[in-house]
């Protein structure tokens, strides 16, 4: 089979041949027919995350939709989303024109969507979902503050929040992203300009806020707690801008507030399979919105050079 093959971490994958996957009990076999390059892709080729350096050579991808090629417990010809561990545990992942997973990580597709979207949204989707619904507990008639709204997690998340039934939706992005903010469907984007103090100022005027989703850190995240209602939560899902951030001790407790962490990897397979469902169905309906680039997989050296370098925020999805 033809797959995007990474023989040494830190380089970009070639578009080459490939063994294709061989069945085994309890694994269904899928036709890639959409996978999406993330941020997580390229940090685990990279070999400096958490999970280790690698084993090469290994197909990259840790997510995609297809069809079922086999399977004992899917229906052959089902259209499926489904999430893979390539990078994080040896094993090949979706960058390819085939790629096996295990039967419980594969997701029935309902929703009328196209493929391209489907994966798209994926684990940013069910991200952003499961932090406002399961972790946050947004509830209807609060207000909620969606940090790197341009970004695929904070574009989700506004679609999210309105769909939780949020009074109002208020995303901050940098200037050169609030198109993608707005086009999801935020209230008002507040562009990310200059100091702690001075972002702080500007989410002033539309605050506090009940629920924030904070997938950057940094000084966003400085800010937006400064912004919090009482009992207010700030779920932390990653650190795009920075690692770190400077909270008030005096800020959290006088306010009785909560900063949350969250991961997906935290969730079972039915949680995550709920969570993707759930988007991809108000995504159907035009209720959750994200803005994505399609490229052809034997792009993908291209593509991930790009990717590394910086050169373009918006997600994309490669098509075997």
């Amino acid at each position: 089979m033809r797959a995007a093959v990474l023989h040494t971490p830190g380089q970009s994958p070639s578009y080459a041949e490939h063994p294709p996957p061989t069945a085994a009990a309890g694994t269904t076999t899928v036709r890639v027919t959409a996978a999406p390059l993330v941020p997580l892709d390229l940090l685990c080729a990279s070999g400096t995350s958490y999970f280790g350096v690698p084993a090469t050579p290994y197909v990259p991808g840790g997510q995609g939709v297809g069809v079922v090629e086999s399977s004992d417990v899917h229906p052959v010809g089902a259209r499926v989303w489904f999430f893979a561990t390539a990078g994080m545990q040896p094993g090949d992942g979706a960058h390819a024109e085939l790629c096996a997973v295990p039967d419980v990580d594969v997701v029935p597709i309902e929703a009328a969507v196209p493929d391209e979207l489907a994966a798209a949204f994926g684990l940013s989707g069910i991200a952003a979902w499961m932090a406002l619904s399961w972790r946050a507990r947004l509830q209807s008639g609060e207000r909620a503050l969606i940090l790197g709204g341009g970004g695929a997690v904070g574009q989700v998340g506004i679609g999210v929040a309105r769909v939780l039934g949020a009074s109002t939706v208020v995303a901050m992005a940098r200037p050169e992203s609030m198109s993608r903010a707005e086009a999801s469907g935020a209230d008002v984007v507040v562009p990310l300009e200059g100091e702690v103090d001075l972002v702080a100022a500007a989410l002033a005027e539309h605050g506090p806020f009940d629920v924030v989703l904070d997938p950057v850190c940094g000084v966003a995240s400085t800010a937006a707690l400064r912004n919090l209602a009482e009992q207010g939560r700030l779920v932390n899902l990653g650190g795009a801008a920075s690692d770190q951030a400077t909270y008030s001790s005096a800020v959290i407790r006088s306010r009785t507030a909560s900063v949350l962490g969250y991961t997906n990897n935290a969730l079972t397979s039915d949680q995550r399979g709920e969570a993707i469902t759930a988007v991809l169905g108000h995504a159907a309906a035009g209720r959750i919105r994200m803005q994505y680039d399609v490229r052809p997989l034997a792009e993908v050296e291209q593509v991930w050079t790009s990717k590394v370098a910086g050169e373009s925020e918006v997600r994309c999805v490669l098509v075997p």
